[in-house]
């Protein structure tokens, strides 16, 4: 049995809590609830978690499938280097984001799915996991000379001669089982 990249788990669940968390800002900050400012933080805060971890890392083994429009803020989330690459950061960031959210009902469990994914992160910090982007490697494209296709020596087989002339056809046709009358 293949060991568990807890970074891949982490990921899915930090964007989730984000999206979680930015619909319950939504929600308050529409209904007007009281502590409306803590709505207003959870819009940010779930937008920056949104952004933050969009961009899925490599696996250690096999393929990653790329989240569609993922290079473009695999760019940005390279950019901060070791802030974004390290999961003991990732795992104080969320935790620090999660806490100020809890204090709105529409907002807990955005905050509960993010400290999960504190913990989380936490736990492929320590076993040594870290964050590294899909690099494309560039396809190398098919000479047009080596995608044609030989011809087949050898002719396709026929049937024998006798086999191939055709049938002469029946006359009279079909009978109708049903008798019809002329009127």
């Amino acid at each position: 049995m293949g060991q568990i990249e807890w970074a891949m788990w982490a990921n899915e669940q930090a964007l989730a809590a984000g999206l979680i968390m930015l619909t319950g800002g939504i929600v308050a900050v529409a209904g007007q609830f009281k502590g409306w400012y803590f709505a207003a933080y959870a819009i940010a805060a779930g937008v920056l978690v949104c952004l933050l971890e969009y961009p899925r890392s490599k696996r250690k083994k096999g393929s990653t499938m790329e989240r569609c429009g993922q290079r473009y803020l695999t760019a940005v989330v390279k950019l901060f280097g070791p802030l974004t690459r390290n999961y003991y950061i990732r795992a104080v960031l969320h935790a620090a984001l999660a806490v100020p959210a809890g204090f709105l009902l529409s907002t807990i469990l955005g905050t509960v799915c993010l400290g999960i994914a504190s913990g989380i992160y936490l736990l492929a910090a320590v076993r040594g996991e870290e964050w590294s982007p899909i690099e494309q490697q560039p396809r190398e494209r098919p000479h047009m000379w080596s995608t044609l296709k030989q011809p087949p020596s050898n002719p396709p087989p026929r049937p024998p001669p006798d086999a191939r002339r055709k049938q002469p056809a029946e006359v009279g046709g079909q009978v109708n089982p049903i008798p019809v009358e002329a009127e």
